[in-house]
């Protein structure tokens, strides 16, 4: 019989050589990159261990990797990921209820992330093409194809105050009434080795991933609306990354889209993860931002609170003490296709001329502001724990 040693030993293996990894990330630049690195680890190891002990392929599950402790792949503020994983010519049966948030999507993953690559999308649809009962539940059956590894799921929210989420579960009809398999040392070492593979490619992934798209942009500009990689036939999306000195700001204007039922924009670290959405307003949908009455949003990226006539702008997306990162726009369910006029523009000005490029104000005092920081705080525990 091994000792429990020789069965976490990969793992333990696999942490070692992951510390290594975000220890020596070329980015890091200040203490506070270091620590990030680290919190990102935790996010990773947690990550590697669902994967390999949460999923059954015997008894399929919707898991969600994704989330405020578990960062990854610029993760969506607005958006709730679950994952099942697939066997090949097995039928599934979804249900749920369809809950009142502005998009609920599946898709159908062919292959894994991985440096450079993104999985194949087999199939991709919302809930406009389920049959939606008048008490919001739905059925659907799916039998996985070839190639097919991945059922993901995304529900989306616009406005974080007021929508809910719903539920979801899946299920294989062959094995449901069966017991679980009965645990083997062999079973729990291939899952350990499971855990360190995931630990080590995930990192190693995701440094990679943004050099293949928003690092082949200049700096400090946005794509048009363009296909997600590996997304959704309902999805665009708009990339960039930024870099400001400390007297600089980045305005971002994009027109309000009246063809989707979700539109934001966020911006995140060097870490290619969503920066802290709960006690910071690092991202804004098309529901908690300002529209201007020209039908445009503007956006400011930077430090500190721009200062309009009454108090600061309410459209401004904290860098939280970085001087680099991401830039994302989504725009989701949408009815009509986007063009570059529907995109953004931006332009990177002296911190005190911000006002010049803000024909309209919109200001919020510091205690109005708070009160947005503490509704998102009770949004995000509400929608992650409900």
């Amino acid at each position: 019989m091994s000792s429990s040693l020789d069965l976490t030993k990969p793992l333990r293996d696999a942490i070692a050589e992951a510390e290594e990894l975000i220890a020596n990330a070329p980015f890091i630049r200040t203490e506070q990159d270091r620590l990030e690195g680290y919190e990102y680890l935790a996010g990773r190891i947690r990550m590697a261990m669902q994967t390999a002990f949460d999923y059954d392929l015997e008894r399929p599950l919707f898991v969600n990797p994704t989330h405020q402790f578990s960062r990854q792949g610029l993760d969506n503020p607005d958006a709730l990921y679950f994952n099942a994983f697939l066997r090949e010519g097995v039928e599934y049966v979804v249900r749920g209820r369809r809950g009142t948030t502005a998009d609920l999507s599946f898709q159908v993953m062919a292959g894994t992330y991985g440096p450079g690559q993104a999985p194949r999308s087999c199939a991709a649809f919302d809930d406009r093409e389920l049959d939606i009962a008048d008490d919001g539940t739905f059925e659907f059956r799916y039998t996985a194809e070839p190639g097919a590894t991945t059922l993901i799921v995304r529900e989306v929210f616009n406005d974080w105050d007021t929508e809910e989420r719903g539920v979801l579960w899946i299920e294989r009809p062959d094995t449901m009434g069966r017991p679980a398999a009965p645990l083997t040392e062999a079973r729990l070492a291939k899952r350990y080795e499971v855990a360190a593979r995931s630990l080590v490619g995930s990192i190693q992934t995701w440094f990679a991933f943004p050099h293949f798209f928003q690092y082949q942009q200049p700096v400090n500009t946005l794509t048009p609306p363009q296909t997600t990689p590996g997304g959704l036939a309902s999805q665009r999306s708009s990339i960039g990354h930024y870099e400001l000195g400390e007297d600089q700001a980045l305005v971002i204007t994009v027109p309000a889209c009246t063809d989707c039922a979700y539109q934001a924009v966020q911006i995140g670290s060097d870490w290619y993860v969503s920066t802290d959405y709960e006690t910071h307003q690092t991202s804004l949908t098309k529901a908690q931002a300002v529209t201007d009455p020209d039908g445009m949003m503007r956006f400011v990226v930077s430090e500190r609170p721009p200062s309009v006539p009454g108090g600061s702008i309410a459209n401004w997306l904290e860098t939280t003490g970085h001087r680099t990162g991401s830039m994302m726009l989504r725009w989701q369910r949408l009815e009509r296709d986007l063009g570059p006029e529907d995109g953004p523009s931006v332009e990177v000005v002296p911190f005190d001329s911000v006002r010049d490029l803000l024909p309209h104000h919109s200001p919020v005092t510091p205690e109005e502001y708070a009160a947005r920081i503490a509704a998102r705080q009770r949004s995000v525990a509400r929608r992650m724990l409900s």
